[in-house]
């Protein structure tokens, strides 16, 4: 099991991004934007960087349940980490695989990572992964039809129901990673039809029900993207085995 290979070590860690947060830059975001896509929705670069650099080592394997676009496996393999992901559009995991040949890309569905983990034997070779960074499909919570869960495919979106299958992801990202090592949800309050949806807190709710919060960190834009109104990193760690 995922969860019971407690011997290796935590990793050690760098200086922590101290409360006045970090910086990104919109044009960066927009300029990283890849030929296919025709909409923004990866993780700006900068951000995957820091936090690779920050808390994993080089030789360590870093793990994405929601592969998306690659930011997180692309910096990871640059930075000379292995790197794992789960990405459910079919159509995604072949170009995701090719840009990316040194990463792991795995076809499924984040609310199964766990048995997607263990039933790959490559990435089962690699467990328990050292870091887990992501950012999971974001949701409004009101007039959002889609089911972000689906890669928006399908309609029947509800709020609450999508809380609770994110905390199934963050179930998972417990037993997935090694104790001491780090979850790390990049997440972002939006503003949408008069109302804001809270989904830094909402989401630091549902990942401490399965580890420790180590610190919420904000990111400041100097244009933030879309009808985002905050965003921030939410670091957590899951503790040393004793």
């Amino acid at each position: 099991m995922l969860a019971d290979q407690s011997s290796l070590c935590a990793p050690t860690v760098h200086s922590v991004q101290p409360a006045s947060g970090l910086h990104a830059i919109h044009a960066d975001f927009l300029a990283e934007r890849l030929p296919e896509t025709d909409e923004d929705v990866h993780m700006l670069a900068s951000i995957a960087e820091h936090v690779i650099a920050t808390y994993s080592e080089p030789g360590h394997t870093v793990f994405d349940p929601f592969a998306g676009f690659g930011t997180t496996l692309e910096r990871a393999t640059a930075l000379g980490r292995a790197a794992i992901g789960i990405e459910l559009l079919p159509e995604r995991v072949e170009p995701l695989s090719a840009r990316v040949p040194r990463a792991l890309v795995i076809e499924g569905d984040a609310r199964e990572l766990l048995r997607l983990l263990v039933e790959t034997p490559e990435a089962q070779r690699q467990a328990p992964v050292d870091l887990i960074l992501t950012s999971p499909p974001y949701m409004t919570e009101h007039d959002h039809e889609a089911d972000p869960l689906t890669a928006y495919e399908r309609d029947g979106g509800d709020y609450g129901r999508y809380l609770a299958e994110l905390g199934l992801v963050a179930a998972q990202c417990a037993r997935a990673v090694r104790p001491g090592g780090f979850v790390v949800w990049n997440v972002a309050d939006i503003h949408f039809r008069d109302h804001t949806t809270q989904l830094i807190h909402d989401c630091t709710g549902v990942l401490s029900e399965h580890l420790s919060h180590v610190e919420t960190v904000p990111i400041h834009w100097d244009r933030l993207p879309h009808d985002l109104v905050a965003d921030a990193l939410l670091v957590f760690q899951r503790p040393d085995a004793h």
